[in-house]
């Protein structure tokens, strides 16, 4: 039975993943993503439905457009299984807290499973979007702060009550309020060249979604990341100093980590000093 959900787990994260991807691509291209069949990019075929079945049909066409034959990205099988991996992990982080119980499962235990999902979409799209065009957009991020703040209190409701709404309300603000105007001083200390206004509203988002003081491990982790990366560029002369760096690559990914494991990467911080 475990198994079977984890498969089914992973086939929804797998079609998500393909979703993500033609967001992407169509957030790029100005077009809507609610509206139209999937097509090639290089010859603008509608896809065969047997052919967008996520990496099965990338697999079964051997990485070419049936029509065209023009190499298909690897970006579209890649961001399928990845979004598959994540959705499998947040749900084996979730159901191990249950001891594995299926019959353990609340509403409330469903209502956090469906939001860490939905925060790992926003993330995977901020982090691919910001690798490949260095842009944060505001059409993602925004919508992505009402609407994790809505399903943080919407849980904090269901779970506590009335009474504990505005200690959770004042939480998420704080963290939103510290992280992002961190970047913000940044920005107004730089006139815009250490970084951008993305960024800015990034920091506002982490804190909605992570709260007070989740916020700053994924802070504290994603400054991390970037030096470990940014020197290991620097050393093999892919990258110069006066280089851009994605930064929102690196905030996505350790929120989507403190999210997960805040509470235990803070615990552990905590015990060793």
């Amino acid at each position: 039975m475990d198994w079977f959900l984890y498969i089914l787990v992973f086939i929804l994260g797998s079609l998500m993943g393909s979703f993500l991807n033609c967001v992407i691509y169509r957030l790029h291209q100005g077009k809507s993503f609610l509206r139209g069949r999937s097509f090639c990019p290089k010859c603008k075929k509608i896809i065969k439905w047997y052919d967008n079945i996520p990496l099965v049909g990338f697999l079964a066409l051997r990485g070419k457009c049936r029509f065209c034959l023009k190499k298909i990205s690897w970006q579209y099988p890649i961001v399928e299984l990845t979004t598959a991996i994540i959705f499998l992990i947040i749900f084996l982080v979730r159901f191990s807290s249950l001891d594995f119980n299926l019959l353990s499962f609340t509403h409330i235990d469903i209502l956090v499973i469906l939001r860490d999902w939905i925060f790992s979409c926003f993330l995977l799209i901020i982090f691919i979007y910001d690798l490949k065009y260095y842009l944060i957009l505001d059409k993602v991020s925004i919508p992505a702060m009402i609407i994790a703040l809505a399903l943080n209190l919407i849980i904090q409701l269901a779970s506590h009550g009335w009474h504990s709404i505005f200690s959770a309300l004042f939480s998420y603000l704080l963290a939103a309020l510290v992280c992002g105007g961190f970047f913000l001083l940044q920005f107004l200390i730089s006139r815009g060249k250490w970084i951008g206004g993305g960024d800015i509203r990034l920091g506002f988002l982490m804190g909605l979604m992570l709260g007070w003081p989740y916020a700053l491990v994924a802070l504290f982790m994603a400054y991390i990341l970037g030096a470990l990366i940014g020197t290991g560029l620097l050393a093999t002369g892919k990258k110069k100093m006066q280089s851009q760096i994605p930064f929102g690559t690196f905030l996505s990914l350790a929120t989507l980590v403190a999210l997960l494991f805040g509470s235990q990467l803070l615990n552990q911080y905590l015990s060793i000093l």
